[in-house]
């Protein structure tokens, strides 16, 4: 039995920010793997690449995570492009792979506590599979894949059409302030989190960029700060480094607050460097431990309108 199992598609990235064009892999298979590798959990991760792309499997291998490789006839490549505004982007994508679908559930050894979802696209995980991992455990979901679709090889959002079937099978679900208001039309966040909790979501966390995240469970908003970075370097895979840390934190024992700001440090320390978290238990607890970071909490409206609830 597995604490957490991933599953998505590990992707090749072309990260533009206004000091460099890297070329690197990426997804939230990968940024997630990446960030938990590190820390006690027993971990897994189902993914699917193009045979070319099998030395990034590979490479994740020898560093000591355990994967499960499924064939695909292309590998996502996705194009990231940040402005000097790192909590936005312009995305491109040039290829798509294969899907998930129910059979994914039924392979050996993959039992576990919790499986985290990190579709890209929104085809890329069957509403069928999702359900049957619900049978086996709690279900985390970033929402971002389901809300997106291709267009011209743009990037578009739109509104997940299986939700009303879906999210009473989701366990945790976690969206950034757009891809909140995009499914539920909501542009408050207390009330997009309501929403997503009536339809039967029971952890909802809401992450807001550089201004921190909210939690919603159980009848209860937890206001999680930022911890401010020494500098802004690169934002990709900012969030699911926040969910690797949220979900160990939680298999830990850990409530929704110690939590939500154990994934806030792990994001601080990503972002000020390119590519995936590199850093250690150590590093994260001496952030929470510093007066030297200053923390950023949401905006006045939404602390005075989580006062009121």
């Amino acid at each position: 039995m597995y604490d957490i199992c991933t599953i998505g598609h590990i992707t090749l990235d072309k990260v533009v920010t206004t000091q460099s064009v890297n070329f690197m892999p990426g997804g939230t298979s990968f940024y997630f793997s990446k960030a938990i590798q590190k820390f006690d959990v027993d971990y897994r991760l189902i993914t699917a690449v193009a045979a070319a792309e099998l030395p990034i499997v590979e490479q994740l291998q020898k560093e000591g995570i355990e994967i499960t490789t499924l064939p695909s006839e292309h590998t996502v490549f996705f194009e990231n492009i940040y402005s000097q505004n790192q909590d936005h982007r312009e995305q491109n994508v040039l290829y798509k792979a294969d899907p998930f679908t129910k059979e994914v559930a039924l392979l050996p050894n993959i039992d576990a506590q919790i499986y985290h979802l990190g579709p890209l696209l929104s085809d890329d995980i069957s509403v069928e599979l999702l359900k049957a991992l619900a049978q086996k455990g709690m279900v985390s979901l970033d929402i971002q894949g389901f809300l997106r679709f291709v267009k011209n090889q743009k990037v578009h959002y739109t509104d997940w059409v299986d939700k009303d079937e879906a999210l009473a099978h989701v366990s945790i679900l976690k969206a950034n302030e757009y891809e909140m208001e995009v499914i539920t039309g909501q542009k408050e966040i207390r009330a997009g989190a309501l929403y997503l909790a009536e339809m039967g979501v029971k952890e909802v966390i809401i992450t807001l960029g550089s201004k921190g995240s909210v939690i919603y469970t159980e009848g209860n908003f937890y206001e999680i700060p930022a911890f401010k970075p020494k500098q802004v370097v690169d934002a990709t895979g900012c969030g699911d480094t926040y969910m690797a840390g949220y979900l160990l934190k939680k298999i830990k024992g850990g409530n929704p607050q110690e939590a939500g700001e154990f994934g806030a440090a792990m994001a601080t320390i990503k972002i000020q460097s390119s590519g995936p978290f590199s850093g250690d238990l150590q590093q994260v607890e001496n952030i929470l431990n510093s007066t030297l970071h200053e923390k950023i909490f949401p905006w006045e409206e939404l602390a005075s309108s989580i006062s009121q609830s």
